[in-house]
């Protein structure tokens, strides 16, 4: 069969009245024709589970004229634009700093006093405190999670946890002449200001390690909130503390720096379903109606 006729093959469950369009940066499904108007009620597709986003779930269906991978979604073909590349890389860029900034910071509590990188560290703790915390928003500003309600959650966590953590500082470790992370460790009531961030980090490896199988992520679900919580409680002492804390460094590194190794496509996930998550309610009914008339055909 000729590249061309693959590609009809592949556009062959796209109705007649639709196509693609890159709309102020993101694709959107847009109507060439009016929408169909019925009194019946729409028959609904039953479609496959959506599991992840990032499981590319979709089959390699054509290259399109500009040579460009099509890809075949639950609701129609898709391709990748540049602006899916710059976001995913930018996605990825926010764990590197977040997981860099992290493990530098850790770092100061494994260090001996009598050395000068340790006073170096503490003294900048809440700069890579702030560097950290806004590479994890801008991961969580970005993912492709299809249940908004999750991402949405996720991102109240985030900044529920920045703003407990300027409250921490500004009326609890400023005073103390203190910076925040200093102030957690010798305070442990004070993670409940500080939780809702390492909360959105971890329901973020939670999904990375649920979609791709991922080992790092799986266990980094663990470890942050048995550390945390140990600490909260007191039930912790300071040797599994650092353990915990040795062991957390270690694998948000190896799962920031994995997630290069990726193929671009999983991050980006089934890019229909946000497609047609960005309808309108009548769009959506009239396009669950042609593609039921299509697998009728």
């Amino acid at each position: 069969m000729t590249l061309q006729g693959l590609s009809t093959a592949a556009l062959a469950i796209r109705p007649p009245s639709l196509r693609f369009r890159v709309d102020s940066g993101r694709s959107r499904l847009l109507y060439d024709g009016r929408i169909p108007s019925s009194g019946a009620s729409t028959s609904r597709i039953r479609t496959k589970s959506v599991r992840c986003a990032g499981l590319g779930e979709s089959r390699q269906g054509s290259f399109s004229n500009s040579n460009s991978v099509v890809y075949e979604g639950i609701y129609g073909p898709w391709t990748i634009e540049s602006s899916d590349v710059r976001e995913v890389i930018l996605y990825r860029s926010g764990l590197v700093t977040a997981a860099a900034s992290f493990v530098i910071a850790a770092s100061a509590a494994f260090c001996p006093d009598s050395l000068s990188l340790s006073a170096i560290l503490k003294q900048n703790l809440d700069a890579f405190y702030v560097i950290g915390s806004a590479g994890l928003g801008l991961s969580l500003l970005l993912i492709h999670i299809y249940v908004t309600e999750i991402k949405r959650t996720l991102q109240a966590l985030w900044v529920l946890g920045v703003l407990g953590s300027a409250a921490a500082y500004i009326t609890l470790a400023q005073p103390a002449n203190e910076s925040v992370t200093q102030y957690v460790v010798e305070n442990p009531s004070a993670v409940w200001l500080v939780g809702p961030l390492f909360a959105a980090l971890t329901g973020l490896v939670f999904k990375e390690g649920l979609c791709y199988g991922k080992l790092e992520a799986g266990v980094l679900t663990f470890v942050i909130p048995i550390l945390l919580l140990g600490h909260l409680s007191g039930l912790m002492d300071d040797g599994p503390k650092l353990f915990l804390l040795a062991s957390w460094m270690a694998l948000f590194m190896i799962f920031a720096g994995r997630k290069f190794t990726q193929p671009i496509k999983d991050d980006i996930g089934d890019k229909s379903v946000f497609m047609f998550n960005s309808l309108k309610e009548d769009e959506k009914e009239a396009l669950l109606q042609k593609l039921q008339q299509s697998k009728a055909q």
